[in-house]
């Protein structure tokens, strides 16, 4: 403090001075008490409007407060307390960034199976890929009839790529179009299925499509065959040519009024009626089961091509039976395939049957091991084990 005379005018104009000078800067915020007041006044995000508002309520300078805000500028005179200029930069950075990598850059085309056998509608599934048109198709059937497994063996035979898809109830836009990840630090967009098959011209496969939610609606404009503008990062994606969607189920999108499948949903009517083809798939015919089953069983070095007769036979009966609504259960094509390959590791018919139906309950497994016995006369003379 001056030592000069109270009447002084100088010491008066020094005294105003070191009084404000010390008013001003004896208050002071750290950046955390900065933060916690604007977000309880104002929230997360704020305006330079009230930010003055708020150094004048704790008289402190606006240019203190917002070199303290720099790292939440989203904008001029805006400020987001949850978004950091470097996410911000990171994210504007991932708009022109490629996909992860690496993409798929293998070979997508199935593996041909020399177990596979034709049947049902194969033949015109294999047509409408072949064809190379988009033409969304939609395979319904029970479970365990080949549905999957003969689109996968059409593109083996045509030399087509092929991306499945298994759809859940919570598959979403995210699982499906694409997203960004945090990959070493940087935030870059990747791309789901759709996106690779669209880009790549390969088929499509959405395996169990009546498990799905309404979030599956994200494919409208795929199913139109248009392509999707990817708004995350302003891009617009053709479909290349050969591109299809083919989508199975054991319902036809209708739900389950049997709860036989349990999980399956009721499908938006307007997304199901942009399939064009609806192909119905049953089990083979038994003079067809049994050549699977005997490719399946020669492959494994265990042929019994009369263990393969009464295998088809046994599963025709049950499922007649079954129509006719005299049981609850089927014995399908793939358990079937089951039963040859627990043979093969126990080399008896008994153990490999009950090993393959302990899956229901004993009421039915124990019918349908008492029908097979009167099938096959020469099962009373094996013996297993643990029987």
């Amino acid at each position: 403090m001056s030592t000069r005379g109270l009447y002084d005018p100088f010491f008066v104009y020094d005294t105003y001075i070191e009084t404000n000078y010390i008013m001003t800067f004896e208050i002071k915020m750290t950046q955390e008490e900065i933060i916690d007041g604007l977000r309880s006044t104002y929230g997360k995000e704020f305006t330079a409007a009230d930010v003055r508002g708020f150094c004048a309520a704790n008289d402190i300078a606006y240019q203190t407060v917002t070199k303290k805000l720099k790292e939440f500028s989203v904008g001029r005179g805006k400020w987001n307390l949850e978004v950091t200029t470097k996410a911000v930069e990171n994210i504007e950075k991932s708009f022109n960034a490629p996909a992860v990598e690496p993409t798929i850059t293998q070979d997508l085309v199935p593996t041909q199976d020399t177990t596979f056998v034709k049947f049902g509608p194969f033949t015109d599934i294999k047509k409408v890929i072949q064809s190379k048109q988009f033409y969304p198709t939609f395979i319904t059937g029970l479970s365990g009839n080949g549905k999957t497994f003969g689109v996968e063996q059409a593109c083996a035979q045509l030399g087509r790529e092929l991306i499945r898809v298994n759809i859940t109830i919570e598959t979403d836009e995210d699982d499906l179009i694409g997203g960004f990840r945090l990959v070493d630090g940087a935030t870059v967009w990747h791309n789901g299925p759709v996106i690779e098959a669209l880009e790549r011209g390969a088929i499509l496969l959405l395996d169990e499509i009546d498990l799905a939610s309404n979030k599956i609606l994200c494919l409208q404009p795929i199913l139109e065959g248009k392509g999707l503008f990817l708004k995350k990062i302003g891009r617009f994606v053709r479909p290349a040519v050969g591109f299809n969607v083919v989508a199975t189920a054991n319902t036809k999108g209708k739900g389950s009024d049997d709860g036989r499948f349990i999980g399956t949903n009721v499908l938006n009517e307007a997304f199901l009626e942009r399939f064009a083809l609806t192909f119905e798939q049953e089990y083979p015919t038994p003079k067809t089961e049994q050549r699977i089953l005997e490719k399946v069983a020669g492959n494994l070095g265990v042929l019994d091509e009369k263990f393969c007769e009464n295998l088809s036979n046994w599963s025709d009966i049950i499922r007649k039976t079954f129509r006719d609504g005299g049981i609850d259960e089927v014995i399908s094509t793939r358990r079937l395939v089951h039963i040859i390959r627990a043979f093969a590791i126990w080399q008896d018919r008994l153990k490999a049957i009950k090993v393959c139906v302990n899956r229901f309950d004993d009421e039915t497994k124990q019918s349908f091991i008492e029908l097979y016995d009167k099938i096959d006369a020469d099962i009373v003379t094996e013996k297993s084990d643990d029987q």
